[in-house]
């Protein structure tokens, strides 16, 4: 049995620190990590909510993580954070929008000591505050022998998780991996949401990645800075909100009352989401001159996307 003890840690041994196909940490050739005074960042968070969870899923009555605040993951990355606890969520928002630019959009910072000793989250996004879409995530960590509280990890092996780099390194997220999703209009972020993946392999308590894949990281980790440890979140492609008022387009609607076809006059036209007085979604565009002759006479609330913006008004069916 020791035998088989042994030969299950140097496996995992030699799976932590073995290159994966992903980037690896910051500072190495090949790495994607984003330094906290880069000039590529133009904002950072200005609001931020917490839902902080337990310091050890399995043994609630330790209490919940108790380092930091919501407000020390605001502004700047710094090395304030707030300790997210098992499965523990924080929300932050700006002072503008971001949007689908060029390469990546934002980036997390966690405060990690190196660059191995990883703790993982989730990212999500939403663009109405309501409604968030995670992040497709990969974690090919070997999930056969438990990471303790002070394991390493291989950066390598990891896509699309926050936590990925050392502290003052953020992990750098695009938006176009989110692309086509109903209800997300990913020229106009609002929010950015961070999830703690736990890091337990027993399947009562194991988060997931997109593949299916148990992710791996330090556990337990029952102190009071358990779970992720959210720095700041910086953005790359950012509106301020005293221009997002300049984007604005200026929105026709022809023929308004509609018979038939409608017709929506707009610059930089990407989108157009018909709603009813109920508020449920009835017809979906992506062409300018829309086939209402199905809907019923009504009062109808269109949206309307067009290039790093958007806007709304109503119409008549007849």
């Amino acid at each position: 049995m020791r035998r088989v003890i042994l030969i299950g840690i140097v496996i995992a041994h030699i799976s932590a620190f073995s290159q994966g196909v992903f980037a690896p940490p910051a500072g190495q050739v090949g790495s994607t990590a984003i330094h906290k005074d880069s000039a590529a960042i133009q904002s950072w968070g200005a609001t931020c909510s917490a839902v902080i969870g337990p310091v050890d899923i399995a043994d609630p009555s330790l209490g919940i993580a108790s380092v930091g605040s919501a407000d020390d993951a605001i502004g700047m990355a710094d090395g304030s954070v707030v300790s997210l606890g098992d499965h523990g969520t924080a929300t932050v928002s700006f002072n503008g929008i971001i949007y689908d630019g060029p390469g990546y959009d934002f980036a997390v910072f966690e405060n990690s000591f190196s660059d191995s000793f990883l703790e993982l989250g989730f990212v999500e996004v939403s663009s109405d505050g309501s409604n968030f879409f995670r992040f497709p995530s990969t974690c090919n960590l070997q999930d056969s022998l438990q990471i303790g509280p002070f394991g390493a990890s291989d950066a390598s092996h990891l896509n699309n998780l926050a936590g990925k780099y050392r502290a003052q390194y953020g992990t750098p997220f695009d938006l176009q991996d989110l692309s086509g999703i109903s209800g997300l209009n990913l020229d106009e972020i609002t929010h950015v949401r961070i999830v703690d993946c736990i890091g337990s392999i027993q399947t009562e308590f194991a988060t997931y990645d997109q593949h299916g894949q148990i992710i791996n990281d330090p556990y337990p980790t029952p102190f009071p800075s358990g779970g992720f440890d959210l720095d700041a979140v910086g953005v790359i492609h950012f509106h301020a909100a005293s221009a997002i008022e300049e984007l604005t387009p200026v929105v026709s609607l022809f023929p308004n009352p509609v018979v038939n076809r409608l017709t929506i006059g707009v610059d930089h036209f990407v989108e157009a989401i018909i709603y009813n007085i109920q508020g449920q979604v009835v017809l979906v565009s992506t062409s300018n001159t829309m086939d209402c002759s199905e809907l019923p006479s009504g009062h109808y609330r269109i949206g309307i996307r067009a290039k790093h913006t958007s806007s709304y008004s109503s119409f008549i069916k007849q």
